[in-house]
């Protein structure tokens, strides 16, 4: 039996997905699944370029404002949620495409997921502790000298992250991306035409700087306040998300406006940088240049869904960091 085709757009931040994404449903009838980390928050619409009313109301969208900020929402919750969506749009007879940058979400979505160990509460309780008392960046250092691989592509102040791979380790005594590295595509539910947008470096970062200018100018700031004037922590998951961190140090007077964007700008940089390195490592990605090959990318979408026909990948290393190395 054939597997379902769906569609997924991928790449870095600002670099056009959720326009691309929108215009491939529309052309091929579809139907948009969101694959951001983010934009599952209700309540944060600015500063993670939700798609707008007017966009969702040409196209319809899934995966977005299904938990409060307050709320943790994993990789194996937006699994089940976007298995659920793609179903419910197979099943209309229209086509789903997913649309997102978080690698993780995306990869589980294709493959499966990692048969990680599970939690051990009274461990993961003693991590968080010293989290809390010494901050994350010293837990990512414990985390590089058990689990070097692991360490090299997550955030010093990424918690979630660093807490889990240094309770796997200590836990099992194997190195969580060594089990990560051991899962292959045993699962394929999908028979899935990965499309990345690639960008220059320079025209990529300039890009990034203008849209988080235009995030403020459309009151970003005003977002996080209300956020906090509704009661949503500052520790709270929703917080964790780019530019977040950044803009709550103005609303509590620890930054300057522009302080918050500048800092808001270098985030978002380096989350495009790991981005970029996470889906050059992705196997199956056709990357496409996003400046000057709209047409392509959409002839070649509309023949796989036509017939299956594949398009001809890029060399990763000139295509997917066209910038050159960083």
């Amino acid at each position: 039996m054939d597997r379902p085709r769906i569609v997924c757009v991928v790449g870095p931040t600002a670099s056009g997905k959720s326009a691309l994404g929108l215009l491939l449903a529309e052309r091929s009838g579809g139907e948009v699944v969101s694959a951001d980390s983010r934009q599952v928050y209700r309540g944060l619409d600015v500063g993670t370029a939700k798609p707008t009313a007017a966009e969702r109301a040409r196209v319809p969208h899934h995966g977005l404002d299904l938990v409060a900020p307050t709320e943790p929402f994993d990789a194996a919750r937006f699994r089940a949620a976007a298995t659920a969506a793609i179903d419910a749009i197979l099943a209309r007879g229209r086509v789903p495409i997913v649309v997102g940058g978080t690698g993780l979400w995306l990869r589980v979505l294709l493959r499966g997921l990692c048969p990680a160990p599970p939690r051990v509460p009274r461990l993961r309780a003693a991590l968080e502790r010293m989290v809390a008392a010494e901050g994350a960046p010293a837990l990512h250092r414990w985390l590089a000298a058990l689990d070097p691989a692991l360490a090299a592509r997550v955030h010093p102040a990424d918690a979630v992250r660093i807490v889990r791979g240094v309770e796997v380790a200590l836990a099992t005594g194997v190195p969580l991306s060594r089990t990560q590295a051991a899962h292959g595509f045993d699962e394929a539910p999908y028979d899935a035409l990965v499309v990345g947008l690639a960008w220059p470096t320079a025209a990529l970062e300039a890009r990034i700087a203008a849209r988080a200018r235009a995030m403020v100018d459309a009151g970003f700031v005003e977002e996080v306040r209300a956020l906090r004037a509704s009661g949503v922590p500052p520790d709270a998951p929703g917080f964790d998300a780019v530019g977040y961190r950044e803009m709550l140090a103005a609303v509590e007077g620890r930054a300057s406006v522009e302080e918050a964007l500048a800092a808001t700008v270098g985030a978002t940089r380096r989350f495009a940088k790991r981005q970029r390195t996470w889906f050059r490592r992705e196997p199956g990605v056709h990357w496409r240049r996003a400046e000057d090959e709209t047409p392509r990318i959409v002839a070649e979408v509309e023949r796989f869904l036509a017939r299956g026909t594949r398009p001809v990948a890029c060399a990763r290393a000139e295509i997917a960091n066209p910038g050159g190395p960083r």
